[in-house]
């Protein structure tokens, strides 16, 4: 889909079709008012008759108005409020391009710059726009027979005044990167499991290198990592026969001398919990348990599509979690890269393991900041619902610049406590740590292991069991979240 921003009349613009904005309560905004005065009183006698009643997301198609360029108009409420919320918006923008999206014409004109959203400018309200717009054509379909049809619609014009087009653009091109990177991430996520495993993953990476030439990919595969005493990630993976994979890339956007962002993501490309078997019933939903490395890997394709002025590690660590003969057992103690020793009490509670020995080995690069993003518990999930993904940190600057990204990208995070007092429940006779702390706080306590292995820098960790996949139902699949959230925190570290 090709999206422009330019300033013009809409009733001067030739278009398949013109999208104008109308209110509950018959009421007529400045663009409706042009449009109605054009069309000899078209609009105000639709309204009048009660076609539209002007609620959000509603819509009307007319056709052959009198006295305008475009061949048709869509009407689109936008209720009784005088200011929208950012989910009336995304509301109204889906209807619309559900509409038009079933229309013969290969183009359209939003002429939507006249809607006031509660705590957004031009930018702001732009960007929502075409993010939502460019994510609403998203469709996974490459397993299927029979593809879906290519709709007609190929270009959407956003309209907007003079003073406000440069915000405009750079909203557009801002949005088109972030939708980029959540439908990369969307595609990985719906993958099936057998066919994407670390080394699948691996190859992404290195396609990824082969495509943009300031960033520099490196992959750790079983032998490597048993020299780096990567034991907690090894125990994970020796239950599969598919071999794990550290994937190590670096984006050079920034000075050499620049320290460089970090961001950690988990890869269980799919988890059967090991010998701590979940149950069969939607199990097939944990290839989604790689989510985490597969929004890194959004985030970082919508970096390479801005080139950010910033130096980028991404670290995804890749392994599957699978029961065997040669699998890892509860009580089974291990020694992470750190050196800490970790009583494994639970193998379903895999992927704090790849983590742990991934954020030590992230000390390396001396990162001005490390973001670890995970479907890490379902404790989250009974928390916080899907509404919001879960947050904690040993840095409150970072937790506050991560909350703020997330309010400002509309893909938010909650603040969840790291207290001492629950580290206690992680206490093990045996070894240093033990990988659960019992029933109580599952998600905070998960938190708290990974602390322990990420003291020598500021550190977040970002929980997106609920937020990373819609369960069931004929929407299940992957979100792409929270990749706009990680993009709009480095957009911010960037000034762009």
């Amino acid at each position: 889909m090709e999206f422009i921003v330019k300033s013009a009349r809409p009733e001067t613009l030739k278009t398949a079709t013109l999208v104008i904005p109308v209110a509950e309560g018959k009421k007529l905004g400045e663009t409706a008012k042009a449009i109605d005065t054009a069309s000899a009183g078209a609009i105000s006698a639709l309204l009048k008759r009660g076609d539209l009643a002007g609620k959000v997301g509603q819509t009307l198609l007319v056709h052959n108005l009198p006295n305008l360029k475009a061949e048709r108009v869509l009407l689109v409420g936008t209720g009784k409020d005088s200011e929208l919320s950012d989910r009336q918006l995304r509301k109204l923008i889906t209807a619309v391009y559900s509409s038009l999206k079933n229309l013969g014409g290969a183009d359209a004109v939003l002429a939507l710059d006249e809607l006031q959203v509660k705590g957004r400018e031009t930018y702001g309200k732009t960007r929502l726009m075409v993010e939502s717009l460019a994510d609403a054509g998203y469709c996974f379909d490459r397993f299927k027979s029979q593809k879906a049809e290519a709709g007609a619609l190929k270009k959407l014009t956003l309209l907007t005044d003079k003073a406000s087009l440069a915000d405009a653009e750079r909203a557009s091109t801002h949005a088109q990167a972030i939708a980029a990177g959540m439908a990369f991430t969307k595609d990985l996520g719906n993958l099936p499991p057998n066919l994407c495993h670390p080394s699948y993953l691996a190859e992404e990476a290195k396609n990824l290198g082969k495509a943009y030439k300031n960033l520099k990919v490196e992959i750790l595969d079983e032998k490597k990592l048993k020299e780096l005493g990567a034991g907690a990630f090894l125990a994970v993976a020796q239950g599969s026969d598919q071999p794990p994979r550290m994937i190590v890339m670096h984006y050079q956007g920034g000075k050499k001398s620049e320290k460089p962002y970090a961001l950690v993501g988990k890869g269980i490309t799919f988890d059967t919990g090991g010998i701590s078997i979940k149950p069969a019933a939607g199990m097939d939903e944990m290839k989604y348990d790689m989510c985490g490395a597969a929004s890194v890997f959004g985030t970082l394709k919508a970096v390479l599509e801005l080139q950010l002025p910033i130096n980028l590690v991404c670290l995804l660590a890749c392994a599957e979690n699978m029961p065997s003969g040669g699998a890892t057992r509860p009580g089974d103690i291990v020694t992470s890269m750190s050196g800490q020793t970790v009583e494994i009490l639970n193998t379903d509670a895999e992927g704090r393991l790849v983590l742990c020995d991934t954020l030590t080995y992230a000390e390396r690069f001396k990162p001005q900041a490390v973001i670890d993003i995970a479907t890490l518990t379902g404790a989250c999930i009974v928390a916080l619902g899907s509404n919001v993904s879960g947050l904690m940190g040993n840095n409150d600057e970072l937790v506050q610049q991560i909350l703020g990204a997330g309010l400002t990208a509309d893909d938010r995070a909650w603040q969840l406590p790291l207290y001492d007092e629950y580290q206690e429940q992680l206490d093990s006779p045996f070894a240093d740590i033990a990988n659960i702390g019992g029933p109580k706080a599952g998600t905070i306590t998960a938190g708290c292991f990974l602390s322990r292995f990420a003291k020598n820098y500021h550190w977040a960790h970002l929980d997106i069991a609920g937020t990373a996949w819609i369960s069931g139902g004929k929407d299940k699949g992957a979100t792409g979240r929270p990749v706009p959230m990680l993009t709009q925190y480095l957009l911010d570290r960037s000034n762009a």
